[in-house]
């Protein structure tokens, strides 16, 4: 693994931060983990104020602003942990958390509170206690590695949960959710790949967020596991100066495609503490969302949805084109805004 730039003095001394602005993002940095890969650090132009890579990896002195609305555990992660490791709010799946280290340290991680360099990986006895949770429930129909980055665990160790897993008879989805494939790609080489080899389903959901980060070793790197016949899905997050615009999301949906990733969920940023400068509003999400319906393949429309606070469970909030009146009955919305009775009004 290449290794990563993880500190505010490592990015002034890269050029990635002026002098100037060092001295003060030492206290973010203090706060929340600094981290950036040479593969993201190279997509970086320092010359740029806005530029949207750097936006999602460098500190900035805002996320020391705390709003009322925000929290340390924005969808309620904790409350649904009932064993370390665990995270169990829906009926028929788990997350399944063995490590709380990432490559790369995203601004407005939902997680940010829990994951770092302090953050653990799951002993052999919590990982066993983890895995125990699950055997013990046949509801359990899909378990998902998440962190952390599960990619970021050796192949030995990563082939020994998927078989661990692939044993259990009621679980028969395995999903993976990783920064990998975009910010270090070279690590997904083919002992990585063959590590996830299972009878059972498995699927690998790779968070990119802005077309440049679909680089040429991302794009191989995603060819190693579709040739290898797993299905890719993609998630990314709605950020502000980012990818807030029709035509940035059109560009990465679609690139995603062509990397044979499906585009599955683009999420509402969460009400992570220090993140309110990368959150835009629903409304403006939802006329986003409104902007690719009807102009872009459905390939390329992921669900766009919102993770409620307080561990309330994950609801889709883009916009609705159909709409009921007792005196009319329904009317359906198309593309281009204009509304049709349905069923049509019977002809003379």
């Amino acid at each position: 693994m290449t290794k990563a730039i993880r500190s505010v003095a490592e990015l002034a001394a890269s050029g990635l931060i002026s002098p100037a602005r060092e001295a003060e993002l030492v206290a973010v940095a203090a706060r929340y983990d600094v981290a950036i890969t040479p593969t993201m650090a190279a997509l970086i132009d320092p010359a740029d104020p806005a530029d949207p890579i750097a936006r999602q990896f460098l500190p900035d002195i805002r996320e020391l602003d705390i709003a009322p609305e925000e929290n340390v555990d924005p969808i309620g992660d904790h409350a649904f942990s009932p064993v370390k490791g665990i995270v169990h709010r829906y009926p028929d799946r788990v997350l399944l958390k063995p490590s709380h280290v990432c490559p790369v340290y995203c601004r407005f991680c939902f997680r940010r509170e829990d994951v770092g360099s302090g953050g653990e990986m799951l002993t052999a006895d919590e990982l066993e206690a983890a895995l125990d949770y699950i055997r013990a429930r046949p509801e359990i129909w899909e378990v998902i590695l998440t962190g952390g980055d599960p990619f970021l665990l050796s192949a030995r160790r990563l082939k020994e949960i998927v078989q661990a897993l692939e044993a259990i008879p009621h679980v028969a989805v395995i999903r993976f959710h990783t920064r990998i494939p975009i910010v270090d790609p070279d690590l997904v080489d083919a002992e990585l790949v063959d590590a996830l080899a299972a009878e059972k389903a498995v699927y690998v959901v790779i968070h990119a967020n802005h077309p440049r980060e679909l680089t040429a070793a991302a794009r191989a790197a995603a060819l190693r596991m579709t040739s290898a016949g797993i299905p890719l899905l993609s998630q990314s997050v709605l950020l502000k100066g980012v990818n807030d615009d029709a035509a940035t999301l059109t560009a990465l949906f679609r690139g995603l495609v062509a990397m044979r990733v499906k585009p599955y969920y683009l999420h509402h940023a969460d009400l992570a503490q220090g993140t309110a400068h990368l959150r835009t509003g629903l409304a403006e999400g939802r006329e986003l969302v409104r902007a690719l319906r009807g102009r872009v393949s459905g390939l390329c429309q992921p669900d766009y949805v919102l993770d409620l606070p307080g561990g309330h469970g994950k609801v889709p909030v883009g916009p609705s084109y159909a709409n009921f009146s007792g005196k009319t009955g329904w009317t359906v919305e198309d593309p281009q805004g204009i509304e049709h009775a349905y069923p049509p009004q019977s002809r003379p």
